[in-house]
């Protein structure tokens, strides 16, 4: 698939985040796999999955969706500084366990191994895939779009020093790096957006697309939010 393509599949549309951290109930392969299905079912444009899983998740939601929709593909390696999808031979495992679209961290902060991210990019189209930068604030998602990055998104604002952490959506960060971009190049905004009208707030703000994950498959979230209000 290429980047136009894929963009233009995804526009206006849907992602759905399908990952469990070690130590969650949801923390099995065959059970993201068979929520990412429920998800396409549901009208998902694509499905973004990896994270502590990894290659293994990638592998098992890329044959249950058998093309259905494009994958998202990560790895987590660590939980200090850059450890989404942090080297260059995580890029290349990521592609080759078949995700259409590698995830990295496009933040400035320095690589495990020393590379940057135009290192990564030529990794990841070398290997057939596209790439998406998770990026923290405005001036990083510029500076991906300029190393040759096929899609940013605002996955990291407020997970950085960079910017504070909003209680809901960065939207503001949405807006000011649709500014500095312009309107060709596509725009993803993911990170704590938790509701429905929150998304398509996301879409006003100057998003192409928006990535939600812990409203729609974490069960045990969403029951918290229920029996708070009960309370």
């Amino acid at each position: 698939m290429n980047a136009t393509d894929l963009t233009t599949s995804l526009r206006g549309r849907l992602i759905v985040s399908a990952q469990a951290p070690d130590g969650h109930a949801m923390r099995d392969t065959h059970t993201l796999a068979t929520v990412a299905r429920a998800c396409v079912d549901g009208g998902a444009a694509a499905i973004r999955c990896g994270g502590y899983g990894g290659l293994d998740d990638i592998r098992a939601i890329v044959d249950k969706l058998k093309g259905q929709v494009p994958v998202f593909g990560l790895t987590k390696e660590g939980a200090e500084g850059v450890y989404i999808t942090p080297t260059v031979a995580s890029v290349e495992a990521v592609a080759g366990a078949g995700a259409d679209v590698v995830c990295v961290d496009a933040t400035f902060r320095p690589r495990q191994d020393g590379s940057t991210l135009d290192d990564q990019v030529a990794a990841a189209h070398a290997a057939g895939a596209l790439i998406m930068a998770d990026c923290a604030t405005p001036d990083e998602v510029r500076a991906a779009f300029e190393a040759g990055v096929d899609l940013m998104s605002t996955t990291m604002a407020g997970y950085t020093p960079d910017r504070p952490k909003t209680d809901g959506p960065d939207l503001d960060c949405v807006r000011e790096s649709r500014a500095l971009l312009g309107d060709e190049p596509f725009l993803i905004g993911e990170g704590r957006y938790r509701t429905p009208a929150e998304a398509a707030h996301g879409l006003i703000a100057g998003a192409d697309a928006i990535i939600v994950g812990t409203s729609i498959t974490d069960p045990g979230w969403i029951t918290a939010q229920f029996a708070a209000q009960l309370r």
